[in-house]
């Protein structure tokens, strides 16, 4: 049985070995990008439709077209502090921003989270004089806490 993570290292050698982009694979899957990706890196299931496209397009085997259905087991950090740079980079920015959303939240909306399920993500390069910027943009659901 091919497990979500050798699924996930079979797209990234596919997609290397046919240069296609995440968009591309993302418009023949029939999904955001952002989804797509995480779901194809192991974070979400794909349904039959989904995961037969991806493998119909990457040239995926059977058994890493199975693992792509697979009910995931989420979280993909290796260690609780990231190691990767541009992970790292993000965490680095909660430490720093990461009490001020909070207080920003609670501030606009009252006492909750943002649902990291009812959620969708964003990434965009926006041209800068001084040297490309990336945009980023998580957009949750708030859920109020229920006492």
């Amino acid at each position: 049985m091919t497990t979500k993570q050798q699924a996930a290292e079979q797209v990234r050698a596919a997609k290397a070995r046919l240069g296609v982009s995440w968009a591309q694979i993302a418009e023949t899957v029939g999904a955001p990008v952002a989804w797509t990706v995480a779901a194809l890196l192991g974070q979400h299931p794909m349904n039959a439709e989904q995961a037969r496209a991806a493998a119909t397009l990457l040239d995926l085997d059977d058994a890493a077209e199975q693992a792509l259905r697979l009910q995931p087991m989420r979280g993909a950090l290796e260690s609780a502090v990231p190691v990767d740079p541009t992970i790292y980079r993000f965490y680095e920015a909660l430490q720093v921003y990461g009490p001020t959303i909070k207080e920003l939240i609670h501030e606009q909306f009252g006492d909750g989270i943002m649902s990291a399920i009812n959620f969708r993500l964003d990434v965009q390069r926006v041209p800068d004089p001084e040297g490309d910027r990336v945009v980023v943009v998580f957009d949750g659901k708030f859920l109020p806490y229920q006492w």
